[in-house]
């Protein structure tokens, strides 16, 4: 795509990739749900018992997103090499994995939070039905205004072993460095959601056991929306957005979660 001068035309490039990182996030949440579905009931089970109507629509629905997102991979010219297949990884990479992540969440919680500032009276109110009081004081955000987070230093040695999968940071609306938010994009109602899950998650699982089980399930599924912790953020996001939703307690969805041994 070459860069144009027109500003009419910039506009609607940056409403495009707007829309096109919405339904990323929709796309995203409808796939946790339904991979959440694949771990209780089996394909057998759904075709036998589901309400017939629900799955054929659910069917249409998938088959005509494939099909649509299809057509546009068949006009993406690749010009990268074809991505390298994972190697297994023995125990002591994994446990030097885990302490690289750990360490990395930890120093960029020490980096940002001089420049972190407290949520707003209006967002603890907006959030206060979902969170913790004590949390939501302590929390500290910060947004980036134009820069962005770039990718962790250990990227390249994970791309190595073939780990091409990785969440590119810089293209993410957010990321929780324990309890301090940092947003590439503006602070939002959902984006603040999701990233106060994650402080959830920190807080109830401990920085240690939460990179634990995010490192061993990436390199257990390769993708970072399944590991169960952000399927998880996905799920209770998507619950937060629905038209009158209901109010919840994520800390008790987060201490379920951890007591069913499902992260």
């Amino acid at each position: 795509m070459c860069v144009t001068d027109n500003s009419e035309e910039r506009l609607s490039i940056v409403q495009l990739n707007s829309e096109l990182r919405h339904a990323e996030l929709e796309l995203l949440s409808a796939h946790c749900a339904t991979y959440k579905l694949r771990l209780r009931f089996s394909a057998e089970h759904l075709a036998r018992y589901g309400r017939r109507d629900v799955l054929r629509k659910s069917i249409e629905t998938a088959s005509a997103l494939n099909e649509y997102y299809s057509s546009i991979e068949k006009q993406i010219v690749d010009e990268e090499a074809p991505p390298a297949t994972p190697a297994g990884l023995t125990e002591k990479q994994i446990q030097q994995a885990i302490e690289c992540v750990s360490s990395w969440l930890q120093a960029q919680r020490d980096y940002h939070l001089p420049s972190a500032a407290p949520l707003s009276q209006e967002h603890r109110q907006l959030m206060s039905p979902y969170f913790p009081a004590d949390l939501l004081d302590n929390v500290r955000f910060v947004e980036l205004h134009g820069a962005r987070l770039p990718n962790p230093p250990f990227y390249a040695e994970a791309k190595a072993h073939g780990f091409v999968n990785l969440p590119d940071i810089a293209h993410m609306n957010s990321m929780t460095f324990l309890d301090v938010l940092v947003f590439n994009e503006k602070l939002t109602e959902r984006s603040l959601f999701h990233a106060l899950v994650h402080a959830v998650q920190f807080w109830v699982l401990g920085v240690d056991r939460y990179t634990e089980l995010f490192v061993r399930n990436f390199v257990n599924t390769r993708f970072h929306f399944l590991v169960p912790v952000e399927a998880h953020a996905f799920l209770l996001e998507s619950k937060f957005v629905r038209p009158a939703g209901e109010k919840f307690s994520v800390e008790d969805q987060v201490r379920l979660w951890a007591k069913q041994n499902r992260y």
